[in-house]
């Protein structure tokens, strides 16, 4: 993997001088990759990691798993590209999966309107044979990223005590 692009995906915020510095290159060298990286979508986007544990009222998030009927000509991608078109989905991915082909993640504000997403939106798309959701209860690493303190793991250890 390029040097430039994990470092980036570690930590989106290094400024180019830190970069320039990490990579032992010259920051107009590492601005230009990372401009190149832009116009060719391969950097799609910079993105701040929430930790949703720790914001009250945050919503809730669900893994949508999606058993498919792929269309002769298009495969999943014609599915894929109505599940991502809905606002409140996050991610969208094809699987290798004996059970679901289709996952995505999704945000609401209840359980409720994830359930009723589900069931008037993605149940009923043709194609889609069946879904199975799993309900996010507790956000443990994201993105490379660990969200719990280790004041919460020793507070979680000593209720099991």
């Amino acid at each position: 993997m390029d040097k430039l692009l994990h470092l980036l995906a570690k930590n989106s915020d290094f400024n180019t001088s830190q970069l320039a510095a990490m990579l032992g290159e010259d920051e107009e060298t590492v601005q230009k990759q990372i401009e190149d990286y832009e116009a060719q979508g391969v950097i799609k986007g910079y993105k701040a990691l929430i930790n949703w544990n720790k914001v009250k009222d945050s919503g809730v998030t669900a893994i949508i798993e999606l058993k498919v009927a792929p269309k002769p000509e298009t495969g999943f991608d014609d599915t894929a590209k109505i599940v991502m078109s809905y606002d409140n989905v996050e991610s969208v991915y094809l699987a290798a999966s004996s059970s679901y082909d289709l996952i995505a993640t999704v945000r609401g504000e209840t359980i409720q309107d994830i359930a009723e997403f589900v069931s008037k939106r993605l149940s009923t798309l043709d194609g889609v044979l069946g879904t199975a959701t799993n309900f996010i209860l507790t956000q443990y690493k994201d993105g490379g990223v660990v969200f719990c303190d280790d004041d919460e793991e020793e507070e979680q250890r000593s209720l099991i005590l």
